[in-house]
């Protein structure tokens, strides 16, 4: 499972990392993670994860699963294809690609039986603890109103990220946290894990970055 505290970046589908602008964002995170030793993944368009897998030593994820097996189910993201291209990871149940609790339940059965690690995207904390009763590896906890803005769940609402460890915790010890919205740099970082996260998800603040490299070493300098 991936090493904690940890950065996790999910590229989503912009333009600045879609095909080579993923791989040049990943070597980057592979670069200074190896540097800082820094424990860091990233998540990429299903499209890109060979591309990225086989150029660096970091966890590339989907950044999707389908709550699926081998069978016809044209268009959807079978999870055996994430895997064959070389994730070792996926994200679930993000809130751009929100699925029902029953096809949460079956996607982390899959990945579970697949041994893709996993982090299940949550928007609170009743949420976060329904999730932590299906054991995944991971919950991530993501106001959705803050998502891709300027400032971070650590500054707006801090309380979403000790309740939801807490609220976590107290359903299965084994799951990690991670929280995600507007997290920009080293000091949000820091900041998550003060507040008892296992680390962070994030997307535009890497993405959307000039200096893509000077912002993923202030990240890795939260650890």
């Amino acid at each position: 499972m991936l090493k904690t505290p940890t950065i996790v970046l999910n590229v989503k589908t912009y333009a600045e990392a879609t095909g080579n602008e993923a791989l040049d964002i990943a070597i980057l995170m592979d670069k200074i993670s190896k540097e800082t030793g820094a424990s860091m993944a990233i998540s990429v368009q299903a499209t890109d994860i060979t591309l990225c897998a086989e150029k660096v030593s970091i966890p590339v994820w989907a950044e999707h699963i389908d709550p699926i097996k081998p069978g016809s189910h044209t268009g959807w993201t079978l999870p055996e294809a994430v895997k064959t291209a070389k994730a070792v990871g996926t994200l679930i149940n993000h809130s751009e690609h929100r699925l029902k609790l029953a096809d949460i339940d079956v996607c982390v059965t899959r990945a579970k039986e697949l041994g893709l690690d996993h982090i299940v995207c949550s928007n609170n904390v009743s949420t976060s603890k329904a999730i932590a009763a299906l054991s995944p590896n991971f919950v991530a906890v993501e106001p959705p109103e803050l998502i891709g803005g300027d400032i971070s769940v650590t500054t707006a609402d801090p309380g979403i990220i000790s309740n939801s460890v807490a609220a976590v915790q107290d359903v299965d010890k084994n799951v990690k946290v991670l929280c995600g919205a507007g997290v920009k740099n080293g000091k949000d970082v820091a900041k998550a894990i003060e507040l008892g996260a296992d680390g962070v998800l994030l997307a535009s603040g890497i993405v959307k970055a000039k200096d893509k490299e000077s912002v993923i070493r202030d990240l890795a300098s939260g650890l």
